[in-house]
């Protein structure tokens, strides 16, 4: 999709294009109101602008939306997808990174009440695994910012890839 297909849109079909990037309908909405974009660098600007007001409300919302890291991604929608393709590093097979994986899914889970959120694309599950252990030390306002900061970073990066 272009910018300038985006820019001409009917509000419903530009919203649409950009509901993969985060299960947010109120960011999504906002931002087609924004348009006309002059560049993608304009639309990006405007998307994380949006996306640094969101709270823990928000990204709880947004979580529904995302699997388990190293877990297959359900569903058939564009997100459900891009969530199994960001995820390909994730080496299902090494038993041993699976099963700390998991570990370390259910006790994110236990110690903040939501599932683990780490932008996967271009990170080896090791990596993950690494990131996952790090945080789980991180104290309840801590790892909210870096859950968001994540959530921000995913969201931008499917937008960016949907104008390309």
């Amino acid at each position: 999709m272009t910018l300038e297909i985006f820019n001409q849109a009917a509000a419903g079909d530009a919203k649409a294009q950009i509901a993969h990037c985060v299960a947010l309908d109120d960011w999504a909405s906002v931002l087609v109101a924004k348009r006309p974009f002059q560049s993608q660098q304009a639309l990006l600007q405007a998307a994380d602008a949006l996306a640094r007001q969101w709270d823990e409300r928000a990204l709880n919302q947004a979580l529904s939306a995302h699997p388990r890291i190293g877990e297959k991604a359900q569903g058939e929608g564009k997100e459900a997808g891009l969530s199994r393709q960001e995820q390909g590093q994730v080496n299902a097979d090494d038993a041993a990174l699976k099963q700390a994986l998991q570990a370390g899914n259910i006790a994110y889970e236990q110690r903040f009440g939501r599932v683990f959120l780490i932008r996967a694309k271009g990170r080896s599950g090791e990596a993950i695994l690494a990131e996952l252990q790090r945080r789980l030390g991180n104290n309840a306002p801590q790892e909210l910012d870096e859950a968001l900061a994540q959530l921000r970073e995913i969201t931008l990066l499917r937008l960016q890839e949907t104008f390309q």
